[in-house]
C-alpha cells in the first residue's frame, strides 16, 4: 500500500463503519420503544410468528435469518415469557411447532405500532424518497 492510498483511507467514510454507527443508533431506539423489553431479535420473531402463524423452529430461524441456536435461545426466552407455546408437530411428532400464546396475540397490535414508531425515528433524518432509497440498497445488500 502506498502511502497516497493509506492516507486517502477515511474511517468515516468505511461502509463497516457507518453501518455500525447507524446500527447502534437503531439499536438505541429500538431498546427505547420496544414493549415488553423484548430484543430485537424476540420482536422479530413474534412479528413473524403473528403473519405466518405455526411453525417449526427451523422454519422460524429461516424466515427471521437467525441460526440454529440464536432462533433455540429466542424461543427459549420467549416461552419463559409466556409469549410462544411449544407443542408436538401432529404430522411429526419429532418436531415441535410455535404457536403465539393468548398474551402474544393481545400484544401484536402494539408490537406493530412500535414497529412503525421506531421505523419512523430511525428514518427521521431522512425524506420520504431517501426512505424509499435506502431500503431498496439496504435488501440488495442482504
Amino acid at each position: 500500500m502506498t502511502v497516497a492510498q493509506a492516507a486517502a483511507y477515511r474511517l468515516d467514510d468505511q461502509v463497516g463503519y457507518l453501518l455500525r454507527r447507524v446500527s447502534q443508533r437503531h439499536a438505541a431506539i429500538f431498546q427505547a420503544g420496544a414493549p415488553d423489553g423484548l430484543t430485537p431479535t424476540q420482536f422479530a420473531a413474534l412479528v413473524r410468528l403473528a403473519e405466518v402463524g405455526r411453525c417449526s423452529q427451523n422454519q422460524l430461524g429461516r424466515l427471521t435469518a437467525m441460526d440454529v441456536a440464536t432462533i433455540k435461545g429466542v424461543v427459549s426466552r420467549l416461552e419463559a415469557k409466556g409469549l410462544v407455546r411449544l407443542a408436538p408437530d401432529p404430522e411429526d411428532r419429532r418436531r415441535t411447532v410455535i404457536t403465539l400464546s393468548p398474551e402474544a396475540d393481545a400484544l401484536v397490535p402494539a408490537l406493530y405500532r412500535a414497529g412503525h414508531a421506531i421505523t419512523e425515528e430511525t428514518l427521521a433524518p431522512l425524506d420520504a424518497r431517501e426512505r424509499l432509497t435506502l431500503l431498496k440498497l439496504l435488501d440488495r445488500l442482504t
